[in-house]
């Protein structure tokens, strides 16, 4: 008898527990902090990044075209996902003033090199190794696109993978 009030004793305080940390996690997720996030219509965050041919990207370098800004991971499925559309999409709208800037989020030269390869991708991709751009961004989860319009200012942030048909939509509002 007491074995079995000693095991009921245990299975309690474990779904105590659970429940606890059940409540916590609910609880962190739906208070997030949105003044910690970029506010629309406010001015992108300037950095400089080199793409993986070795040449530097500044972001206010873009001003006057629009540009759509995506972080991402090799090993994020829905970045894969969409990386196809980005790459058609950027060579339909290239010359008429929309760009795509793709921010890997730190990995290895290799694993990017091998995943732009595999997608035959042609618009510049960039590793942000020490995540600065990445935290002044305050990206969380992946992918985040956001669109920029050609005064600089951040006009959308989409979190979550983008069909070719919304790609499309995005690079039209931000065309200039």
């Amino acid at each position: 008898m007491d074995k079995k009030k000693r095991r009921l004793m245990m299975r309690t305080v474990i779904l105590v527990l659970l429940g606890a940390a059940l409540v916590y996690a609910l609880y962190t997720n739906f208070t997030k902090d949105t003044a910690n996030q970029i506010q629309m219509g406010s001015e992108a965050p300037n950095f400089v990044l080199t793409d993986m041919d070795g040449n530097e990207h500044k972001l206010s370098d873009y001003r006057g075209q629009g540009v759509l800004l995506n972080f991402w991971g090799t090993w994020c499925k829905p970045c894969e996902y969409e990386m196809p559309y980005m790459e058609n999409q950027y060579h339909a709208y290239k010359n008429q003033g929309v760009q795509i800037l793709a921010v890997n989020v730190g990995e290895s030269n290799y694993a990017v090199n091998s995943f732009v390869s595999r997608h035959n991708l042609s618009f510049p991709v960039m590793i942000d190794k020490g995540q600065e751009v990445q935290v002044a961004y305050r990206v969380d989860p992946l992918p985040v696109t956001f669109l920029i319009d050609k005064e600089g200012k951040v006009i959308d942030r989409i979190t979550g993978s983008l069909t070719e048909a919304k790609i499309q939509q995005h690079m039209e509002r931000i065309k200039p």
